[in-house]
């Protein structure tokens, strides 16, 4: 039996926000391992080609994996938002909001999984919190979802 803090609303939502990050962190991949022209141009202008690509591409690959894992959902989430506070800082500052005349799309979904993850990481909280060294939030009555191994 999985012990969840969450209620029947906000399961639904952090799956809903959970499934929504790990789609779009999915169907970019198939454009960096096959060095899509798009996804070349990218990470030439930023400095990172091939590495960069590659690396960002098993980073969401398994930030993708664990937001569907339901014990570490929220390690997903937190690393999805490191990866793509990287690729909002990128279109910020170095490539533009809008990449090759996509109208923002790629922007606009790094954006849309920042948001979704961080969901996901606030639902998720009780797994994460009393990981913190003196949480004064984290009793175990209210973070019975992830056993700690002693």
């Amino acid at each position: 039996m999985q012990h969840t803090n969450l209620s029947k609303p906000q399961s639904i939502i952090s799956w809903i926000c959970q499934i929504a990050a790990a789609v779009i962190l999915f169907q970019t991949l198939f454009f960096k391992f096959t060095a899509a022209p798009e996804s070349v141009y990218i990470f030439e202008t930023i400095g990172a080609e091939p590495f960069g690509r590659y690396a960002s591409g098993v980073a969401e690959l398994i930030a993708g994996i664990m937001l569907l894992i339901p014990a570490i959902s929220w390690l997903g989430a937190f690393l999805a938002i490191g990866i793509m506070s990287g690729a909002i800082v990128s279109h910020l500052t170095i490539l533009g909001i809008v990449v090759q005349d996509d109208g923002g799309t790629l922007f606009a979904l790094a954006v849309v999984v920042t948001l979704a993850s961080a969901v996901v990481v606030y639902l998720r909280r009780s797994r994460w919190l009393r990981l913190v060294p003196g949480c004064r939030f984290c009793s175990k009555e209210n973070n019975s979802e992830l056993p700690i191994p002693h």
